[in-house]
């Protein structure tokens, strides 16, 4: 009865110490992935997929272009306002725009959705966000690995041609 008197005193003792911060009542924002998206990121990977080959199940359908055309140089930068608001993207380094290389962006949902529909990247050319120029799929969030992926498709009368799976990582 001793032993289980001292282990119920050392267990509360255990509780007082571990709440040594007190709750001042104010809520906090929940993280948007306007947070999470911010900052600079830089290529990790570029696959290139045939969407008609694939299909098809015809082989090559994928062809790595992380080391070809200065890719390995890639980088973009998604800038967010004092209020996580986004602003402009930018890419940088000398490479082949498969989009236009500088803008507006925004994201279809500031969070992740609990369906599986995925959150898209819009890209614009003019600040009111009105002149739509391309659509980034968001594959992968950023979270505590610092990486995300993300997919550009094209696609003509209705169907997918090609796509392009770019895998970044955080650059701080």
């Amino acid at each position: 009865m001793r032993c289980k008197i001292i282990y119920l005193l050392a267990f509360v003792g255990f509780l007082a110490l571990g709440c040594n911060e007190t709750d001042d009542g104010n809520p906090t924002d929940p993280i948007t992935l306007y947070e999470k998206v911010n900052g600079e990121w830089g290529l990790m990977s570029l696959k290139m997929v045939d969407e008609f080959a694939k299909s098809n199940a015809v082989e090559p359908s994928e062809q790595n272009l992380s080391t070809l055309f200065n890719y390995e140089d890639f980088k973009i930068r998604f800038s967010v306002d004092s209020k996580m608001e986004p602003t402009t993207y930018e890419v940088l380094g000398d490479v082949p725009p498969l989009f236009a290389p500088s803008g507006y962006w925004k994201l279809s949902a500031a969070f992740q959705p609990a369906r599986a529909e995925g959150v898209l990247i819009y890209l614009y050319s003019d600040a009111a966000k009105t002149q739509l120029t391309d659509e980034l799929r968001l594959i992968s969030v950023p979270g505590s690995n610092e990486e995300m992926e993300f997919q550009l498709t094209r696609v003509s009368n209705g169907t997918a041609f090609v796509s392009y799976l770019f895998k970044l990582s955080a650059i701080h």
